[in-house]
C-alpha cells in the first residue's frame, strides 16, 4: 500500500511538471535536485548528531539559511519561493568551495537551474515533497525502486537519455560476472546514471555481515566515476543517494582529457563500464592514448586496460565493429589479448540497446567482453544471448540466467562455445561472436529490420571512411 501512495505522489509531481511544460528529461532534472536539498538536509542532521558523539564542533556544509526547511514553507509566496531559489539559492550553491562536499554540492549545480515556469506549480511540488520522509527506510527503499523506473522510462525517450542509461539486466550480469568484493575499489569511467556504482554497491552489501570499519571504506573509498556532462551527473549522484551510497566518489571530467600513455596515477581492482558508441574524441586529445584513435569506442577500451591494477578485473560493452575491424582496432586487440585474460564475450542480440536508437529502430549490436590484468589470453568462453527485444520489448533479467548458470563452468552450449588464441590469431584477431552448433541459415528480415541494417552499415562505413580522412590528412 505504501508503494503505491509513494509511486502516486511521485505521478502527481510529475504530472505537475509537465504541465509546466516540461519533458522527461526536465522533470527528472528538477525532481533529481529537489530531492537532493530534501535529502542533503537529513544528512547534515546525521552529521552533527556524529559530531556531537564525538566531542566535535559541527560546522554545517550549507548554511542553515539555505537549507531545505528555511525555505520549502508553506508560509512563503509563490512568487517569492521562485525568486529566492533562483537569485539566492543557486548561486550559493554554486559558490560552495574548500571540502569535498562543499565541492560536490557546486559541481552539481554549476549548470542545472530552476526551469519550472509557473511559481505555484513549483511551490506545490516542493510542498509534496515535503509529506516524504527521506529519513524512513521504507520509503527510502521504495523511493530509489521508483527513481529506477523512472530511468528506464527516460532511457526508452532515447535521444540524449538513452546515451548513459545502461539497461539494468545488463549491469546486474556484468556484476556478476566480474564479481566485486569487499576491500576492493570500483570505478566506471563514464558512469552516466552509476547503474554499475548502484548495482555493485547492492551485491558488495550481500556478500557477507561487514564490520563498521568495512562499511565505512564501503561507502566511502570504494566506488569511483567520472561523468563529463551536467544532467547525468546530478542524476547519478541522486541515484546513488537513494540507494544509500552517500557521497559517492563521482567528478564532473572529460575521461579523455586524462593521458595514459604513463602509467597512471590511480588505478582500481574493477572497472564496469558502457562508453558512448559512435562519439569522436577531439583532435587534441587523440595522442592520450597508446594507440591514436578519434573512437570514443576504442578510447575506452584503452583507458579501461590502463587504469586497471595487476589482477584487476573489466568487464565494458562494445559495439559489433570494435570486435571485427582492422587497423588501430587490430592493434589494441593484440595488446588486450598479449597482457589481459580476455575469458567472456557475451553477444547480445539486435534491439538490446533500442533506447538509444533514433526513429524506434533496434539500435546498435553490442557485446559485453571481460577482462583480467592477469594475461595471456588462451581461450575466450562466448554465449549468444537469444531473443528480440525492442523498446516496447526491453531484456529482462530471466533472458539472461542461462548466459550466467553456463558461464559458471564456462559449458559448452547450444548457445556457448570456447575458441582458442590460436583460432583468434587466424582470424587475423577478429573476435566476432561465430556460432559453431547453427548452421548458415538464410533470413528474411522483416522491412523495418532491413532499413535500420542498412542505416547502421551505412553510418559504420562513413564513421571508417572520416578515421580514414583524418589520418591522411595527418
Amino acid at each position: 500500500m505504501r508503494r503505491k501512495e509513494l509511486a502516486n505522489k511521485i505521478e502527481q509531481i510529475c504530472e505537475i511538471m509537465r504541465r509546466d511544460g516540461l519533458t522527461i528529461l526536465g522533470y527528472m532534472e528538477q525532481l533529481s535536485w529537489l530531492i537532493f536539498l530534501k535529502i542533503f538536509e537529513d544528512l547534515e542532521k546525521e552529521f552533527k548528531l556524529e559530531a556531537e558523539f564525538q566531542g566535535r564542533t559541527y560546522e554545517p556544509i550549507i548554511d542553515p539559511e539555505y537549507s531545505w526547511s528555511s525555505w520549502a514553507r508553506k508560509d512563503m509566496r509563490a512568487e517569492d519561493l521562485k525568486d529566492f531559489i533562483e537569485t539566492k539559492l543557486f548561486p550559493y550553491l554554486r559558490s560552495l568551495h574548500g571540502t569535498r562536499e562543499r565541492d560536490l554540492i557546486a559541481n552539481i549545480f554549476k549548470e542545472i537551474r530552476q526551469r519550472m515556469r509557473d511559481p505555484f506549480n513549483l511551490k506545490e511540488v516542493i510542498m509534496m515533497l515535503n509529506d516524504i520522509d527521506f529519513t524512513n527506510p521504507e520509503d527510502s527503499h521504495i523511493l530509489s525502486q521508483l527513481y529506477e523506473e523512472l530511468l528506464m522510462m527516460m532511457g526508452r525517450e532515447g535521444g540524449a537519455a538513452g546515451e548513459y542509461y545502461t539497461p539494468r539486466p545488463i549491469v546486474r550480469l556484468m556484476v556478476k560476472i566480474v564479481n566485486p568484493r569487499i576491500g576492493e575499489t570500483v570505478f566506471d569511467p563514464l558512469c552516466g546514471s552509476c547503474g554499475f556504482l548502484v548495482e555493485s554497491f547492492k551485491w558488495m552489501k550481500k556478500q557477507r555481515k561487514l564490520t563498521t570499519k568495512e562499511y565505512r571504506f564501503l561507502v566511502e573509498k570504494t566506488f569511483y566515476g567520472q561523468e563529463l556532462k551536467a544532467l547525468p551527473y546530478l542524476i547519478g549522484i541522486m541515484n546513488c543517494i537513494l540507494h544509500g551510497l552517500l557521497l559517492p566518489n563521482i567528478v564532473r571530467k572529460d575521461t579523455f582529457e586524462e593521458d595514459v600513455v604513463a602509467i597512471p596515477e590511480q588505478r582500481f581492482d574493477v572497472i564496469l563500464t558502457n562508453p558512448p558508441f559512435g562519439g569522436k574524441v577531439p583532435k587534441h586529445l587523440q595522442d592520450n592514448f597508446p594507440v591514436r584513435t578519434s573512437s570514443t569506442e576504442l578510447a575506452a577500451l584503452q583507458y579501461c586496460m590502463r587504469k586497471l591494477k595487476p589482477g584487476g578485473r573489466c568487464g565494458i560493452v562494445l559495439p559489433e565493429g570494435v570486435l571485427f575491424r582492422g587497423g588501430a582496432y587490430k592493434r589494441v586487440k593484440m595488446e588486450l589479448l598479449r597482457n589481459f585474460n580476455v575469458h567472456t564475450i557475451i553477444s547480445l542480440p539486435p534491439g538490446t540497446f533500442a533506447h538509444i536508437a533514433p526513429k524506434g529502430g533496434l539500435g546498435p549490436k553490442a557485446n559485453l567482453v571481460f577482462f583480467d590484468k592477469g594475461g595471456p589470453t588462451r581461450e575466450i568462453w562466448y554465449y549468444e544471448v537469444q531473443g528480440k527485444f525492442t523498446k516496447a520489448n526491453p531484456i529482462r533479467d530471466e533472458d539472461l540466467i542461462d548466459c550466467y548458470e553456463k558461464w559458471k563452468n564456462r559449458e559448452v552450449s547450444e548457445n556457448s562455445w570456447i575458441v582458442s588464441i590460436e583460432e583468434i590469431k587466424e582470424r587475423d584477431y577478429d573476435l566476432t561472436a561465430r556460432n559453431p552448433h547453427k548452421k548458415e541459415e538464410e533470413v528474411y528480415l522483416e522491412p523495418e529490420e532491413l532499413i535500420e541494417s542498412v542505416l547502421e552499415k551505412e553510418a559504420q562505413i562513413l564513421k571508417i571512411l572520416n578515421e580514414l580522412r583524418d589520418i591522411l590528412g595527418e
